[in-house]
């Protein structure tokens, strides 16, 4: 699906007097010289080392990628702390996490399609630019709502830039050296996910809150000018933009979190709450409607006729569910309610966030020997566990002995899931398919992990609240349960899964006749 970013026996073309960060008319896209370039992309499909451009391409989109998935979870253990500072009910901290993961999940496959049609390196400098920005935007906000806003364009920047990361890795990376590459910025990512509420946590306890998003500043001031000057340019010349299906799947997705939301503070069956419900889940139905129809569409609704890939996929929405919904109230409720400083509690959330770091190689080993449904099914079921244990024992005073067994088993879940599924996504379809079917399962993980927040938050808001520690635990009690159960239904959805997953329906000829990438010269 991915080809090397210049093509084997053309040099690319040569715009003189046009300057690219190093001397006009001197240099291709990734900054070589063009007397080399033809004789580099040659070599390239049978190099076996990482040269200096993909070294250069690794460590560019792998920071990249660390930085926007960090901000998934960076900011949960921060929570207390911005309610302390800028006030806010419930819903408002709830909007501070789902504003991003909205964004995020809803642009991330028009962000791929932008990037496709208008050069990708180009716009993985816009999709950084505008992350940065935003991220100083977040550390300066006055209040609760400009922080909203501003982690919502948070979202968009993530959007753009995440999924060009592997499309611009896999261009520069000889294709011998491409399972390497691949492995070392998922265990990045991996690492993100799992130190994020640790990282959150020390920054708000030593320094302050608003440097889990200063962090990002410096960062992404200096991968700007290395990405203009180490990443190649390509482009893919037939792409085209769904306009219609990401404003139908925003504004749904929109309207169903804001009713979930706002439900408590303003009642079930009030205007507001009552609007955003229909409406959202009216603009969604006109989405499902709108991939089988269109031509080009975002999201392929032919791919869920296939039953591995649509069953792979609800069972990701629904462990992302209950699970960021669960790390949303625990982290709370290991500041709060047990009293731990923020650092201590991201350090004790490390034995559900940072087991995959441990357990996905064998993880990996088990699907290669027993089959994927198995492994993700049981990965799973112990998730599901892990988060009913943790409700039946939790009680104001729950010592952290007892809380790390269910933490463990939560992990242990979480890191046999991962791998597996991702294994299991890509056998249901065929290869032309398989980057919509990878932007779609990481789009609905978002949304998932978006509804958890909503959903559990508003149990947590029916049957307690923040008033004493009682009544944070028996609100949280109820949510986890929750998403223990939607966990379960996702155990459950796995072992539906056919053994041996076939691919969807393959794309008319039409479209799979697609005209080859292109590196576009300097400029």
């Amino acid at each position: 699906m991915n080809t090397p970013g210049s093509e084997t026996g053309r040099g690319p073309k040569r715009e003189p007097n046009r300057k690219t960060g190093t001397e006009a008319g001197a240099a291709t896209k990734d900054g070589t010289d063009p007397t080399t370039a033809s004789a580099s992309a040659s070599a390239s499909a049978t190099d076996t080392r990482l040269r200096g451009p993909a070294v250069w391409a690794l460590v560019l989109t792998g920071t990249a990628s660390f930085m926007a998935a960090l901000d998934n979870l960076v900011v949960t253990t921060a929570l207390p702390a911005i309610r302390s500072d800028l006030g806010g009910k419930l819903e408002d901290l709830e909007w501070t996490v789902n504003a991003y993961t909205l964004t995020f999940a809803v642009l991330l496959m028009f962000g791929a399609a932008l990037g496709d049609r208008f050069g990708r390196r180009r716009l993985f400098v816009v999709g950084l630019s505008v992350f940065t920005g935003a991220s100083a935007a977040a550390a300066l906000s006055p209040g609760i709502d400009a922080l909203i806003a501003a982690r919502a364009v948070q979202g968009v920047g993530a959007a753009i830039m995440m999924p060009l990361t592997l499309t611009l890795l896999t261009a520069a990376v000889p294709a011998a050296r491409r399972g390497m590459a691949l492995g070392i910025y998922g265990a990045v990512t991996g690492l993100a996910v799992a130190s994020g509420p640790l990282i959150g946590g020390s920054l708000t306890e030593h320094i302050s809150w608003q440097w889990i998003f200063w962090l990002n500043v410096p960062i992404g001031l200096a991968l700007i000018p290395l990405a203009r000057l180490r990443l190649a340019e390509s482009t893919a010349p037939g792409s085209r933009l769904d306009v219609p299906g990401t404003l139908l799947i925003s504004g749904g997705l929109f309207g169903i979190v804001y009713g979930l939301v706002n439900a408590n503070a303003h009642g079930w069956t009030s205007a507001p709450v009552l609007t955003g419900l229909i409406a959202g889940t009216a603009l969604v139905g006109a989405f499902v409607r709108h991939g089988f129809r269109s031509p080009n569409p975002m999201l392929p609704m032919r791919l869920f006729r296939n039953r591995g890939f649509l069953g792979i996929n609800f069972a990701s929405l629904l462990m992302f569910l209950g699970m960021f919904g669960s790390i949303f109230l625990l982290s709370q409720f290991l500041q709060g309610v047990a009293g731990y400083s923020p650092t201590e509690a991201g350090l004790r959330m490390l034995p559900w966030t940072g087991m995959p770091m441990i357990v996905a190689p064998i993880a990996g080993i088990l699907s290669d020997r027993i089959g994927g449904r198995p492994v993700v099914a049981a990965g799973l079921a112990f998730q599901a566990l892990g988060l009913g244990w943790f409700a039946a024992i939790l009680t104001t005073d729950l010592p952290y002995a007892a809380q790390l067994p269910p933490l463990i088993l939560s992990g242990i879940g979480m890191a046999l899931y991962f791998a597996p599924a991702a294994n299991v996504l890509m056998s249901t379809v065929g290869p032309a398919d398989q980057g919509k079917a990878s932007g779609t399962n990481n789009a609905l993980r978002e949304v998932g992990g978006a509804l958890g927040v909503a959903i559990l938050a508003s149990v947590f808001s029916a049957r307690g609240g923040y008033e004493t520690p009682q009544a944070f635990t028996d609100g949280t009690v109820p949510a986890l349960w929750i998403g223990a159960g939607a966990v379960a239904l996702a155990a459950a959805l796995a072992l539906l899964l056919p053994r041996r997953p076939g691919s969807a329906p393959a794309v008319p000829a039409a479209r799979a006749a697609a005209p080859p990438r292109k590196v576009r010269s300097a400029g």
